[in-house]
């Protein structure tokens, strides 16, 4: 983000003001023997710079802090060696385009399989796994998530059946925006409670009538749970992009999953920077009765709603 004018300050969602920037500087002086780890895991606890979760949104303020070193409106402490901060994650290996011998198809109806589970996946080697399928099936390939996700594997019994994937909501959407009646302010503080479904895979080799959208519905029912027991908070809507050259988005439609209207294929502005792609249909799915209120309301914290 470009600086607004002399005064105010923007790093992400985040409105930095003028007494913000004041206090900010006069702490890096104040206390100069603080590594820049130290020093920005205090500055976001004493601004109240949290994720959802309650933890300090380290990334962002370190960011702030070098924009603003960039500008001189401060100097902050020299980089001390082979230090990293522990929030940050080393990058997860580009899933490789290895073909193996496809499995034999698997054509059941619903009733003959065993129950369908949605399984969280923790472990890096089940990840890498998960990443390989979605590059070598999905239509869009792997990219590497970023921010609050969730990986799943669909499975029956001995069977893989498919691969899910949630991360964060899209910035800005006019349709969404407009169903769900928040503000600018209250879309830029509540957006963490919106769930992108951005990868759904049911493998080519299965035929199960009604399995996309048996799954969606348990996903529904499940994903306040897991994010809660992941992320410390749970979510109040999810949406999803069809591309209607492909797909109709009938498992959604049969799922419960609400029709908005389309994106406008133009992406975000951002200066000097140019984006273009088809429009996309945009579903959404409450995961809460009462999720409106919720994302229209002042700042959310990390809290499970009754």
């Amino acid at each position: 983000m470009q600086r607004q004018d002399h005064a105010t300050w923007w790093q992400g969602d985040r409105e930095i003001a003028a007494d913000d920037v004041a206090y900010i500087r006069t702490f890096v002086k104040r206390f100069p023997g603080l590594s820049r780890t130290e020093l920005t895991c205090t500055l976001c606890e004493h601004l109240d710079w949290l994720t959802p979760a309650g933890r300090p949104k380290f990334d962002a303020c370190a960011k702030l802090l070098t924009r603003l070193e960039a500008a001189g409106e401060l100097h902050l402490p020299a980089l001390r060696e082979d230090k990293r901060h522990p929030g940050r994650r080393s990058c997860a290996a580009q899933p490789a385009r290895t073909r193996t011998k496809p499995p034999a198809p698997l054509v059941r109806s619903l009733a003959e399989l065993d129950a369908v589970r949605l399984r969280l996946i923790s472990d890096t080697e089940e990840e890498h796994r998960w990443n390989a399928q979605v590059e070598r099936y999905h239509p869009l390939g792997y990219k590497k998530p970023f921010g609050y996700w969730a990986r799943y594997f669909i499975e029956s019994g001995e069977y893989q059946l498919g691969c899910i994937l949630l991360g964060g909501a899209a910035k800005a959407l006019g349709a969404r925006d407009q169903w769900i009646g928040w503000n600018d302010r209250q879309r830029l503080a509540n957006l963490p409670w919106v769930l992108n479904n951005s990868r759904y895979l049911i493998f080519p080799e299965v035929t199960v009538a009604n399995l996309a959208s048996h799954v969606l519905a348990q996903l529904a029912r499940q994903v306040g749970e897991d994010w809660q027991s992941r992320w410390g908070y749970r979510p109040v809507l999810m949406e999803t992009f069809v591309d209607p050259t492909r797909f109709r988005g009938t498992c959604y439609r049969a799922a419960g999953w609400t029709l908005l209207g389309r994106t406008t294929g133009t992406g975000l502005v951002r200066p000097g920077k140019h984006y273009q792609t088809s429009p996309k249909l945009i579903f959404a799915k409450p995961l809460q009765a009462d999720f409106r209120r919720l994302l229209c309301s002042h700042r959310r914290t990390g809290t499970t709603e009754p």
